[in-house]
């Protein structure tokens, strides 16, 4: 593997997911955390262009790592969850709570796949094919991590709440 093929796989990768065999998609999220963290220090249209912008640079990288290790879509790439995450966190408050619930909800819609995570990943191919599914259960987690925040706030200053 030439030095540019190292470079685009150990970005796609986030260095360390080709070393790891058990649930590299689970470490990659928890990439998502400090992220979560780093985003609720920016302005709203700052955070936007920035996700935006990473992407689809997640999405180049994601194709040309596939090219380079030869494999349509391999576990080991983990850059489409840490978009995943990203998009899962954006424009909420930073909590750990929130962080958590973000976390999980985001697993779940990533490895269940429902309509219309599946559809996105089998109707895709390259990079945006593999980074697509993993935006959309983000999309999917900040809907309903919202209405859960949400109801979680009702609750909590109701009378007798």
């Amino acid at each position: 593997m030439n030095i540019r093929s190292r470079v685009i796989t150990t970005i796609a990768t986030a260095g360390f997911a080709r070393r790891v065999s058990f649930a590299p998609g689970t470490l990659g999220s928890l990439l998502g955390l400090p992220i979560y963290y780093v985003m609720s220090f920016f302005s709203l249209p700052v955070v936007f262009f920035a996700l935006m912008g990473f992407i689809v640079f997640a999405s180049w990288i994601a194709g040309e790592a596939e090219k380079a290790l030869g494999d349509k879509d391999p576990g080991c790439i983990v850059i489409d969850e840490i978009a995943g995450m990203a998009v899962t966190f954006f424009a909420l408050d930073f909590s750990w709570t929130a962080g958590i619930a973000g976390f999980v909800l985001f697993r779940f819609f990533d490895i269940l796949k429902p309509f219309p995570i599946r559809y996105l990943e089998k109707r895709y191919s390259g990079g945006f094919g593999v980074v697509i599914d993993d935006v959309a259960a983000g999309l999917m987690s900040n809907l309903v991590l919202r209405i859960g925040l949400l109801a979680a706030a009702a609750i909590a200053t109701a009378p007798g709440g």
